[in-house]
């Protein structure tokens, strides 16, 4: 027992004598090593169409030197992200070895959160308290982002040193550290145009703080804080006037959250979810964080010095991020809580916490209960039936744990209440916890990330089911480069998509195979707002021709069977009715299938097959009665010339296939398939969101054979 003893006070006495670097180090190491291990569980890119538009910024990046999209010039999205894990496509030839290589760096680069998370717990909390941040910094949920391809991963460290540059500079006043402020807000824009938030708290951080510290506004404005205003009116006007110069639109600077701009607010409706975005965040954070902000800011006068400068600093920050996001989210289009774009003031309120727990300042009772009342109050009152569902998965992390309880434990609608009985007792440790335990508080809130974190990466509403949904949805070869595989990285392989194929088809293989370019559309473009070419079919000949008139010539084609295209077939999906065709040079379709419903394999009441060049023979079409839709058999009937060829039944777990012989018409073959009965999904099937089409059956693929044994 002694020998243990000493080795015990031996390890602690090695542990205090480490420098602090040396704990911050190896933090950030532990923490790159659990979330890479956890990033690689999640197989492939599933956050469209945000993760293509990266993958294709770094990649373009890495070859050429240029940010393009699709080979396309795309402004308004951030370049930091792309430029960090661009060595990733450079360094690895195979994509898939590229995509395990980014999440390395996802890993690596959000990690190093925890140094600016110290540094500004540092100055106002002690080196262990301090060193407790950094931890629980790494420990947010949202850290599961290091698996997707997200700007987050470069925003949330960055956004943090740009707190630490406002804190220091309220501190000190002065022009350098102005220069400083607004030179880390740049670098946070040039990441993530939702930065332009921090412009307002740039400015309104030093009113508050100067009425903490009972100064004028005229005091605060033209004295204290002059070099800032100028500084930050004067960049102002330079932007705007090259803006101008360059003719582009002031609101550009807004990037992706321009769309914003489009839209007409109501105050009521921004009010609403301004409400639930706070509300949100108090249950992201376990309601203690969050109670201890809002004790901060109520008592501000009587924080000590740095204290106040953080309080300031922390309040402004967030509410002006906040406030961003709800009103980008009370678009008729959003209509949901965008926790993915708010999660980086977190470590905010956990120094606060840490502030509270040290008691440095006697708490006014009727504040304490004030804010933990409050913090307590707000998550319950959240609509959870509104809110829970597929949107949740990658915005709104908080959500799914309560998701996945009522699976099995409660309805959805007892979710409310059994949050709010949660949040009392969380509210009512802040306030009962005597001071000589109040470290466990900070611990309570780690412990509750962690449990968190559990169904938000594994659970079936998490990321990793997430991925393997998005990847199965795409492509299920068992390679995801099966087309680099096939033809090699450097071919020339163009996508034709004929709209009778997911999207996530298209997005898979193009992420995954460096040899895919062009994407190629008939009729309505793809879902995502991509660069794309628009092509036509000529009728007579088939040719597809570009919007000049120019047939359109390629070495290789992925297409779906839908559009059967003249040339080889030298690989292909199987299961999703997928092939990699070989050309002649140019694109000549020999089919065309109408019926099917835009981004999917399911039919109505009638699938129209034709080919073209048709002197007979037979198609077959692949089918499935979809069992989530209904328990019964569905019949199949082929019509030709107003005749029944042929009629099959498809029961709903077993796979059919109807064969057509062909008759040719007019130098052309075409056949109708009729499917009785058809199904409208209804509202006890699919919960708010009803599907109103008429479904009949999944025509998975084609398979054609020429008159004589040829295709």
């Amino acid at each position: 027992m002694a020998a243990r003893g000493g080795a015990a006070r031996a390890l602690a006495l090695l542990a205090a004598r480490l420098p602090v670097w040396a704990w911050l180090a190896g933090l950030v190491v532990l923490s790159t090593a659990i979330r890479y291990a956890l990033g690689r569980r999640i197989v492939a890119p599933w956050i469209f169409v945000d993760e293509l538009i990266y993958t294709e910024l770094a990649k373009s990046f890495a070859q050429g030197g240029h940010f393009l999209v699709r080979g396309a010039a795309s402004p308004g999205y951030g370049l930091i992200y792309p430029l960090l894990v661009s060595p990733a496509w450079a360094a690895f030839t195979a994509i898939p070895d590229a995509y395990a290589a980014a999440k390395g760096i996802n890993a690596l680069a959000m990690s190093l959160a925890a140094v600016p998370a110290y540094l500004l717990a540092r100055r106002v909390l002690g080196r262990g308290h301090a060193f407790l941040v950094a931890a629980l910094t790494v420990a947010v949920p949202s850290m599961l982002y290091t698996g997707v391809l997200m700007t987050e991963n470069a925003f949330y460290p960055l956004f943090l040193c740009s707190a630490l540059a406002l804190v220091a500079y309220l501190e000190t006043p002065g022009w350098k550290r102005a220069l400083l402020v607004l030179a880390v807000t740049l670098l946070c824009y040039i990441t993530r145009s939702q930065a332009v938030a921090i412009l307002p708290a740039l400015l309104t951080a030093p009113l508050l703080h100067g009425l903490y510290e009972r100064r004028s506004l005229r005091e605060t404005v033209l004295r204290a804080h002059r070099f800032l205003y100028g500084l930050v009116a004067g960049g102002a006007l330079l932007v705007v006037l090259l803006q101008v110069a360059r003719g582009r639109s002031i609101l550009g600077l807004l990037g992706a959250y321009k769309a914003a701009t489009d839209s007409h607010y109501s105050v009521g409706e921004v009010l609403t979810w301004l409400f639930r975005h706070v509300a949100e965040l108090d249950l992201y954070l376990g309601v203690i964080p969050f109670a201890a902000l809002v004790l901060l800011a109520l008592q501000g006068r009587s924080l000590p010095p740095r204290a106040r400068a953080f309080t300031a600093a922390a309040v402004t920050l967030s509410f002006w991020i906040v406030l961003l996001v709800a009103i980008f989210a009370s678009q008729p289009s959003v209509q949901r809580v965008e926790e993915r774009n708010m999660f980086y003031v977190a470590p905010l309120f956990l120094i606060a916490l840490l502030l509270v727990v040290r008691r440095e300042v006697e708490w006014s009772r009727k504040w304490l209960l004030g804010a933990a009342g409050l913090a307590a109050a707000l998550p319950g009152l959240l609509p959870y039936e509104k809110l829970i569902g597929t949107t949740a998965k990658s915005d709104t992390l908080a959500l799914i744990p309560w998701w996945r309880l009522q699976d099995s434990l409660f309805s959805l609608g007892s979710v409310a209440y059994v949050v709010a009985a949660c949040s009392v007792a969380a509210a009512a440790l802040l306030v009962l916890v005597p001071r000589r335990y109040a470290l466990v508080l900070p611990l309570l809130v780690g412990l509750y990330f962690a449990a968190a974190q559990q169904p938000i990466e594994s659970s079936v509403h998490g990321f990793r089911w997430a991925g393997l949904g998005a990847l199965f949805t795409g492509q299920t070869t068992g390679e995801r480069d099966w087309i680099d595989r096939a033809v090699g990285s450097n071919a020339d392989v163009a996508v034709l998509w004929s709209g009778n194929a997911h999207a996530f088809v298209v997005w898979q293989n193009e992420i995954f195979n460096r040899s895919v370019g062009e994407v190629l559309v008939t009729g309505d473009g793809m879902p995502g707002g991509l660069p794309e070419t628009k092509v036509t079919v000529d009728d007579r000949t088939g040719n597809l021709l570009r919007p000049d008139g120019a047939p359109v010539r390629h070495t290789f084609v992925l297409t779906d069977t839908s559009v059967e295209l003249a040339g080889r077939v030298v690989a292909r999906d199987e299961r999703k009715g997928i092939v990699l065709v070989k050309t002649d040079g140019a694109l000549r379709s020999l089919t065309r299938v109408t019926g099917l419903y835009p981004n999917d394999s399911w039919s109505g009441r009638e699938v129209t097959y034709t080919r073209r060049a048709c002197a007979g023979g037979t198609v077959t079409a692949q089918v499935r009665n979809d069992s989530s839709l209904r328990d019964t058999p569905v019949t199949v009937t082929a019509v030709v010339a107003g005749s029944t060829v042929a009629r099959v039944s498809v029961e709903p777990r077993t796979p059919g296939q109807v064969t057509a012989a062909l008759r040719p018409e007019g130098g052309s073959c075409t056949v109708t398939f009729v499917i009785d009965p058809v199904t409208v999904p209804n509202l006890s099937t699919h919960g708010a969101n009803p599907d109103p089409r008429e479904l009949g059956v999944h025509f998975d693929r084609f398979d054609y054979a020429a008159a004589g044994g040829g295709s």
